[in-house]
């Protein structure tokens, strides 16, 4: 059978290119190799889906070409994808940094692409893999032999393998001629090395606000202490500038006024003011002199204080795509059109969402790429 367009991969990007192309009379077949279709979108916002980010833009995006995403992001913004919401009657709010949330469940934003795709005589094949791509687009299938003008690539990055990642996408590009710039696990957490693992690993479960530095990066957001090194959103957002060899630097008192000048007072007293107690006794175990600050020289005081607004850390290396959320890198955006996602080099192929060598911060923004990039491929196929 042949389709004017065949989209491979049934997550955020394929189901909303595929309506985009059926509102305007394509004849468009989806295929999913999972049984369910929208996985990483029903986990994503523990399960409310932080669908979008109203101030997303080129700069909270990381890629080889910094100013590829910008014509996609321009021509299908937050709004736009808002209004859709809207339109269904999905409750939602903004939790913070312009972060929009589903009131209810994630489900609902599945539903709501489900639903445009059957107003949009989109066919929707599940359980289906495809197992060959043939120049001139003919497919191989789990469930038969395919064909078709238009051919999408929208399988995602490595991240989740538990939900049926995969380096498909990845393939397809250099079957066909194209490169694929280096990979490695985005918004994920760090881990630690030794000594430091040994004291901080037991307070894992603290959680403090930090103001993280790295690569030229900052970020304001809460630090998690796990037992194997640090995660929450201010080290997810700064892992993805992170390399192996880069010391971020922590400060752990943004805007908070200390004193070591208290009488009887340890530094992990006065500072548990700030921190929970169990990370303030790790770290002043390894950094703070162990007397009462009466007894502490200025000098003491200054360096101890310099030291908790910046404070270089070590990391021995991520989480890997195991408990990473995004895929850095991916097909190189130079043989890319910003404008329609086509491949420069061969005509009807196209690349949209995390496939794409465009990644963007922790809170909406790899959302907004997938709808954004997906608005741009189905109004060219």
């Amino acid at each position: 059978m042949r389709y004017d367009a065949i989209i491979v991969g049934g997550g955020a990007a394929g189901l909303f290119c595929a309506f985009t192309a059926g509102q305007r009379g394509r004849k468009v077949l989806v295929l999913e190799h999972n049984d369910g279709l929208g996985e990483k979108i029903k986990i994503s916002g523990g399960g409310r889906c932080n669908f979008t980010n109203i101030h997303a833009g080129p700069d909270n995006y990381i890629s080889n070409n910094p100013a590829f995403c910008r014509s996609a992001l321009a021509r299908y913004s937050p709004w736009d994808f808002i209004a859709l919401v809207e339109k269904h009657g999905i409750a939602y709010h903004e939790k913070k940094l312009g972060q929009q949330f589903c009131d209810g469940s994630s489900r609902d934003i599945i539903a709501m692409l489900l639903n445009e795709c059957m107003d949009a005589r989109v066919e929707i094949r599940s359980g289906c893999r495809v197992e060959e791509v043939r120049p001139g687009f003919f497919l191989k299938t789990s469930r038969g032999d395919l064909e078709c003008n238009a051919l999408v690539i929208a399988t995602g990055g490595l991240s989740f393998a538990r939900l049926g990642a995969s380096d498909f996408g990845h393939r397809i590009a250099l079957q066909f001629g194209m490169r694929v710039t280096e990979l490695r696990p985005g918004l994920v957490p760090l881990t630690l090395r030794e000594p430091s693992l040994h004291i901080f690993g037991p307070v894992s479960g603290a959680a403090l606000p930090v103001r993280v530095k790295c690569a030229g990066q900052s970020f304001e957001e809460a630090l998690l202490v796990t037992h194997r090194g640090f995660s929450g959103p201010a080290i997810l957002q700064i892992s993805s500038y992170w390399k192996q060899g880069d010391a971020p630097v922590f400060d752990l008192l943004p805007e908070k006024p200390v004193s070591f000048r208290r009488a009887g007072t340890s530094a992990s007293a006065c500072l548990s003011e700030f921190w929970p107690r169990r990370f303030a006794d790790a770290w002043c175990s390894l950094h703070a002199p162990q007397k009462p600050l009466n007894h502490w020289s200025d000098r003491e005081r200054g360096e101890v204080l310099d030291l908790a607004h910046n404070w270089p850390v070590t990391f021995s290396g991520t989480e890997g795509y195991a408990k990473a959320e995004v895929t850095l890198g991916g097909v190189d955006t130079a043989g890319i059109s910003s404008k329609t996602m086509e491949s420069r080099s061969v005509r009807g192929l196209y690349f949209i969402g995390e496939v794409v060598d465009v990644t963007g911060w922790l809170g909406g923004y790899n959302f907004q790429w997938a709808w954004a990039s997906a608005h741009a491929a189905g109004q060219a196929i």
